[in-house]
């Protein structure tokens, strides 16, 4: 029997208004159902946020270190749990088990930075032009706020917006994406379980277009946070900013690594597979463009073949496999569809390209890994975020048009460069058009103590991760005491 879960409204586990419910399936076996998940109206949604109003008072006036104590028990909770949390989130979302208990990790490392936040929450004291006025500032929460995460880092993403929510001593209305709201269920009960008050933090799943949306339009919701496709999140900042709300939307990359001529090509081989490929090229950092310069793309090019035919595509729970599944049918198609747009534009594929459908990939949503060469800037798959495991290899004269090249999509997220001359490095450090930037690094993966996001169209400014991720969640109050 196929497990049923519900959603958290004010401390207590309940069914949808609707009575529906919709299905999370295995992206690796369509067969396996991992459970129903309510579909929820804009009614449940009503009802988290007035819960999280209601709480708002209590949860403010414990007082930073005490939420802080409270993230800190659920990381040990959520380490506790590892292995079973990274389980379910390879069986839901596809990627491999040891992607996943990377990943879990990850949200216990977040869970305890930010639990030490909570001791340092400070304003400043500045000297005032007055005599006898001290004149500080205070962090205060902004209230009630909706976070609204993607499928694709299921533990990871609701974490990093959770933990600095919390301990801001805001309360949160989580909507999970439904591709993988499992994970994100895990990490709510270990807050739960740590102590966290009740209607504090409201869980409430079903579609972004009823769930989301109504999260987004309420009046009630002075923040919104938002993790997904660059369409959505504008949408969602034009209305919360339009309403008088705070809106952080992370969305897109197109991200580039660049080769010159100067680099250990074994090493770039090695950069452009762990960006382009792990993960299934589900991540807004995976790397989709390879700028390489001309004397060293056929050797390139030649050594990254030979890798990607060595990958192993397969479900991630088998300890050999090293790519899973797209998260389900829909994706499949998009990226088989920029597969065929980059055959039409007259890019040369090299590899890959094609559903997998030897068993047991049948069951499951598999795309091989997959190159491009002769590939042009202007070209779609050159422009556009593909989301799978594509690359698209693009040869340059020097490295001023490879600089060019580089800089010529509307978003900037993460960029890399592989390289031993210090003076390009820094020369690239200064000119990319990016938030995260690499040397001799892949384009994915970012520490927890240091500050996430893009420039252009792959961001809305604010930043995730770091103390700097604070400032979303808090007000500043300027105060002059004159004694």
């Amino acid at each position: 029997m196929t497990d049923l879960y519900q959603n958290l409204i004010n401390g207590k586990w309940i069914d949808s208004g609707s009575g529906e419910t919709f299905a999370n399936i295995n992206p690796a076996d369509r067969d396996d159902i991992v459970g129903n998940f309510q579909d929820s109206t804009v009614a449940d949604i009503e009802a988290a946020v007035a819960a999280a109003q209601q709480a708002r008072s209590g949860w403010r006036a414990l007082g930073a270190p005490r939420r802080g104590e409270i993230l800190a028990r659920a990381a040990r909770l959520i380490e506790r749990d590892l292995e079973k949390i990274a389980a379910g989130l390879t069986r839901e979302e596809g990627k491999t088990l040891p992607e996943a208990r990377g990943e879990t990790a990850r949200a216990v490392q977040i869970f305890d930075y930010f639990a030490g936040e909570g001791r340092r929450l400070s304003g400043e004291t500045t000297p005032s032009e007055f005599g006898r006025t001290l004149l500080y500032t205070v962090r205060e929460p902004l209230g009630v706020v909706g976070l609204i995460t993607p499928w694709n880092f299921p533990v990871a993403i609701p974490a990093w917006k959770l933990a600095p929510a919390l301990v801001s001593g805001n309360t949160v209305v989580l909507k999970p994406a439904s591709g993988a709201p499992l994970t994100a269920l895990n990490i709510v009960r270990a807050l739960e379980e740590a102590g966290l008050p009740a209607g504090v933090l409201n869980f409430v799943t079903g579609s972004g277009s009823v769930a989301g949306v109504g999260l987004v339009a309420s009046g009630a919701v002075a923040g919104v946070s938002f993790t997904g496709s660059d369409t959505v999140g504008c949408g969602i900042y034009a209305l919360v900013t339009g309403r008088g709300g705070k809106a952080q939307c992370e969305m897109g990359g197109k991200n580039p690594l660049i080769v010159l001529a100067d680099a250990d090509i074994d090493k770039a081989v090695e950069l452009a597979i762990n960006g382009a490929m792990w993960s299934t090229g589900q991540k807004c950092t995976a790397t989709s463009r390879a700028i390489v310069h001309q004397s060293v793309v056929e050797e390139f090019t030649e050594k990254l073949l030979a890798g990607v035919a060595d990958i192993r595509v397969g479900n991630g729970a088998e300890p050999e496999t090293q790519v899973g599944p797209s998260i389900d049918e829909t994706q499949l198609q998009t990226v088989l569809r920029y597969i065929d747009i980059g055959k039409e534009e007259g890019a040369r594929l090299l590899a890959g390209g094609e559903r997998l459908t030897d068993p047991p990939l049948d069951r499951g949503f598999f795309v091989a890994p997959t190159v491009f060469g002769d590939v042009t800037p202007q070209m779609r798959i050159a422009q556009e975020e593909i989301f799978g495991p594509v690359l698209a290899v693009i040869a340059v004269a020097d490295f001023e048009e490879a600089m060019q090249v580089a800089n010529s999509v509307r978003f900037g997220l993460s960029a890399s460069i592989c390289t031993r001359d210090l003076t390009r490095a820094m020369e690239f450090i200064d000119r990319i058009e990016a938030g995260l930037v690499h040397v001799n690094s892949p384009t994915v993966g970012a520490e927890v103590q240091v500050p996430f996001g893009g420039m252009k169209d792959s961001s809305t400014g604010t930043r995730e991760q770091g103390r700097v991720a604070i400032d979303f969640y808090t007000e500043i109050k300027t105060v002059y005491l004159e004694y």
